[in-house]
């Protein structure tokens, strides 16, 4: 097992692809920590790994407090005796939508969670990493990482971009150290992500295409765990500042055939009324 006893911290673990990150890491045999700001959701999490003879623990965390980001870290050495990885995974989306339907609160959350939350824990973890040896850090990327356009999913485009730089800023200060600072771009995956999207009145006919997208180009959920897995199972400042993706290669072309497909065969209109 690539990860056997490795301690492994997961942000936003308790569904989609973080609790997919956790389950192929505890399967290589590492001690996971779970977190979620809901408790009930750790604590049902914990149980159902536990159930499959995973070693696991949790705690119930807001990542855009810096005390909680500070509990998760004390937590954790407390429970396993230390960190190896730690994975900024929480993310908000904001939906499919115009800019202007977006309620300020709404986007100055997405950005606290998927910038601050990220630049939190970065601070905290490196600095830990740096005194003891050595680790992974990885952040989850999205639409917008590597700054193309991302109509109708600007704010969170933006803060995945600024995931990007930071991400990047780091591993270039940080280069020097056994730490190795990378970002994954995990592609289109079948999360709740799409399934509860908030959707524009005046977009809902094209965000009926988004079924059709996810069926071309999408990521099977378990795979994105697995290759996260093995990001997080290099040697510590052997590779620095990378950007990996899933978004590419034959899965990006099939899609873009199937995309093709699904028009000429009239499965999907491009219908803006």
């Amino acid at each position: 097992m690539k990860l056997k006893n490795k301690v492994i911290v997961i942000t936003g673990s308790t569904r989609g692809i973080g609790l997919a990150i956790a389950k192929a890491c505890a399967g290589e045999g590492s001690n996971v920590v779970i977190c979620s700001r809901r408790k009930s959701a750790v604590t049902e999490t914990c149980k159902s790994f536990i159930r499959e003879g995973f070693n696991v623990s949790g705690l119930s965390v807001d990542i855009t407090v810096q005390s909680d980001i500070e509990k998760l870290l004390q937590h954790t050495v407390d429970t396993f005796g230390g960190v190896d990885v730690w994975i900024n995974n929480a993310g908000l989306s904001g939906g499919y939508r115009f800019l202007d339907d977006i309620p300020d609160e709404e986007i100055l959350k997405i950005v606290k969670v998927n910038i601050i939350g990220t630049l939190l824990a970065c601070r905290l973890i490196i600095p830990y990493f740096i005194a003891n040896k050595g680790g992974i850090l990885i952040n989850l990327g999205g639409k917008g990482s590597r700054g193309e356009a991302a109509p109708f999913l600007t704010t969170y485009a933006a803060t995945k971009a600024a995931v990007t730089s930071i991400t990047k800023s780091l591993a270039q200060e940080y280069k020097n150290y056994p730490v190795s600072i990378h970002s994954v771009i995990p592609g289109m995956v079948k999360t709740d992500f799409y399934k509860d999207m908030k959707v524009s009145t005046g977009l809902i006919n094209q965000a009926k295409s988004v079924p059709y997208a996810l069926k071309a180009f999408g990521v099977p959920i378990d795979i994105v765990g697995k290759y996260i897995a093995q990001i997080a199972a290099q040697k510590p400042g052997k590779v620095t500042g990378k950007q990996y993706s899933l978004f590419k290669g034959f899965r990006l072309m099939r899609g873009i055939g199937l995309m093709i497909w699904y028009r000429i065969t009239g499965k999907l209109r491009n219908d803006k009324k």
